[in-house]
Protein backbone atom coordinates (compact mmCIF):
# COMPACT_ATOMS: atom_id res chain seq x y z
CA UNK A 1 0.00 0.00 0.00
CA UNK A 2 1.33 3.43 -0.87
CA UNK A 3 1.91 6.05 1.79
CA UNK A 4 -0.64 8.49 0.36
CA UNK A 5 -3.32 5.82 0.05
CA UNK A 6 -2.67 4.68 3.59
CA UNK A 7 -2.80 8.20 4.98
CA UNK A 8 -5.95 8.98 3.02
CA UNK A 9 -7.63 6.05 4.74
CA UNK A 10 -6.13 7.11 8.03
CA UNK A 11 -7.45 10.65 7.54
CA UNK A 12 -10.90 9.39 6.62
CA UNK A 13 -11.02 7.48 9.89
CA UNK A 14 -9.99 10.64 11.72
CA UNK A 15 -12.58 12.75 9.90
CA UNK A 16 -15.47 10.38 10.58
CA UNK A 17 -16.05 11.63 14.14
CA UNK A 18 -15.89 15.20 12.82
CA UNK A 19 -18.45 14.48 10.12
CA UNK A 20 -20.79 12.85 12.61
CA UNK A 21 -20.68 16.02 14.69
CA UNK A 22 -20.97 18.36 11.70
CA UNK A 23 -23.97 20.12 13.23
CA UNK A 24 -21.69 21.90 15.68
CA UNK A 25 -20.75 25.45 14.70
CA UNK A 26 -17.36 25.58 16.44
CA UNK A 27 -14.26 24.67 14.47
CA UNK A 28 -13.36 21.06 15.28
CA UNK A 29 -10.02 20.41 16.93
CA UNK A 30 -8.01 17.28 16.10
CA UNK A 31 -5.36 16.15 18.57
CA UNK A 32 -2.24 14.66 16.99
CA UNK A 33 -0.10 12.59 19.38
CA UNK A 34 3.21 10.91 18.61
CA UNK A 35 6.20 9.62 20.52
CA UNK A 36 8.46 10.81 17.69
CA UNK A 37 9.78 14.29 17.04
CA UNK A 38 7.84 16.75 14.92
CA UNK A 39 10.75 16.94 12.45
CA UNK A 40 10.63 13.19 11.84
CA UNK A 41 6.91 13.41 11.04
CA UNK A 42 7.06 16.08 8.33
CA UNK A 43 6.11 13.81 5.43
CA UNK A 44 3.31 11.95 7.25
CA UNK A 45 1.87 15.25 8.51
CA UNK A 46 1.89 16.77 5.01
CA UNK A 47 0.16 13.66 3.66
CA UNK A 48 -2.33 13.72 6.55
CA UNK A 49 -3.19 17.37 5.85
CA UNK A 50 -3.61 16.60 2.14
CA UNK A 51 -5.88 13.67 2.93
CA UNK A 52 -7.98 15.79 5.29
CA UNK A 53 -8.27 18.39 2.53
CA UNK A 54 -9.77 15.79 0.19
CA UNK A 55 -12.62 15.56 2.70
CA UNK A 56 -12.99 19.33 2.85
CA UNK A 57 -11.02 19.92 6.05
CA UNK A 58 -8.28 22.52 5.73
CA UNK A 59 -6.04 23.20 8.70
CA UNK A 60 -6.39 26.79 9.84
CA UNK A 61 -9.61 27.23 7.88
CA UNK A 62 -12.26 24.83 9.16
CA UNK A 63 -10.23 22.47 11.36
CA UNK A 64 -7.52 23.00 13.96
CA UNK A 65 -4.83 20.40 14.57
CA UNK A 66 -3.11 20.42 17.95
CA UNK A 67 0.26 18.69 17.65
CA UNK A 68 1.83 17.00 20.67
CA UNK A 69 5.08 15.11 20.18
CA UNK A 70 7.28 13.54 22.83
CA UNK A 71 10.61 13.75 20.96
CA UNK A 72 11.21 10.07 21.79
CA UNK A 73 10.82 10.75 25.53
CA UNK A 74 8.06 8.26 26.21
CA UNK A 75 7.54 9.39 29.79
CA UNK A 76 6.14 12.67 28.39
CA UNK A 77 3.28 10.95 26.54
CA UNK A 78 0.77 10.74 29.43
CA UNK A 79 1.10 14.49 30.07
CA UNK A 80 0.77 15.28 26.35
CA UNK A 81 -2.30 13.06 25.99
CA UNK A 82 -3.89 14.62 29.08
CA UNK A 83 -3.27 18.05 27.58
CA UNK A 84 -5.19 17.06 24.44
CA UNK A 85 -8.06 15.80 26.59
CA UNK A 86 -8.12 19.11 28.51
CA UNK A 87 -8.16 20.89 25.15
CA UNK A 88 -11.38 18.94 24.41
CA UNK A 89 -10.29 17.69 21.02
CA UNK A 90 -12.90 15.84 18.95
CA UNK A 91 -10.55 13.01 18.01
CA UNK A 92 -7.00 11.97 18.86
CA UNK A 93 -4.81 10.78 16.01
CA UNK A 94 -1.96 8.60 17.26
CA UNK A 95 0.93 7.86 14.96
CA UNK A 96 4.11 5.96 15.57
CA UNK A 97 3.41 2.96 17.73
CA UNK A 98 1.84 1.71 20.89
CA UNK A 99 3.36 4.11 23.49
CA UNK A 100 1.38 7.08 22.14
CA UNK A 101 -1.73 4.98 21.64
CA UNK A 102 -1.59 3.61 25.18
CA UNK A 103 -1.10 7.11 26.60
CA UNK A 104 -4.14 8.36 24.68
CA UNK A 105 -6.20 5.37 25.77
CA UNK A 106 -5.26 5.95 29.41
CA UNK A 107 -6.15 9.65 29.15
CA UNK A 108 -9.71 9.28 27.86
CA UNK A 109 -12.59 6.88 27.50
CA UNK A 110 -14.82 9.31 25.60
CA UNK A 111 -12.71 10.83 22.82
CA UNK A 112 -12.32 8.64 19.72
CA UNK A 113 -8.73 7.54 19.03
CA UNK A 114 -7.52 6.81 15.51
CA UNK A 115 -4.15 5.11 15.18
CA UNK A 116 -1.82 3.52 12.69
CA UNK A 117 0.78 0.83 13.11
CA UNK A 118 3.41 -0.47 10.76
CA UNK A 119 5.78 0.96 8.24
CA UNK A 120 4.60 3.61 5.87
CA UNK A 121 6.32 3.54 2.48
Amino acid sequence: MRRREFLAGFASAAVLPLAVRAQQTATPVVGFLSASSLDSLREPIVAFREALATFGYVEGSNVVIEYRTADNLYNRLPQLAADLVRRKVKVIVSLGGSPALLAAKAATTTIPIVFAFGAIR
